[in-house]
């Protein structure tokens, strides 16, 4: 399975400009956002506990939020 995180954009964060870095950031966290929230939807109609659900997502939750995390640290030092 291929890692959606290795998209060339992100493997030259440092080149990014701020503008480019911010609608990274905004991109990512409607990202993280809309999974959450697709995922719980998902889990409802199947009657799985949303802690179950939530608990399987974590591991793509973290690698997110761990990405969001480097791109504020880039955005903060333009």
């Amino acid at each position: 399975m291929t890692d959606m995180f290795d998209i060339p954009e992100l493997t030259s964060i440092a080149e990014a400009k701020p503008e480019e870095l911010a609608e990274m950031i905004s991109d990512l966290e409607e990202y993280r956002e809309r999974i959450v929230s697709d995922t719980l939807a998902m889990a409802q109609r199947a009657k799985i506990m949303k802690s179950q659900a939530l608990a399987n997502l974590e591991p793509n939750l973290a690698k997110i939020d761990a990405t969001l995390q480097s791109l504020r640290q880039q955005q903060s030092k333009a």
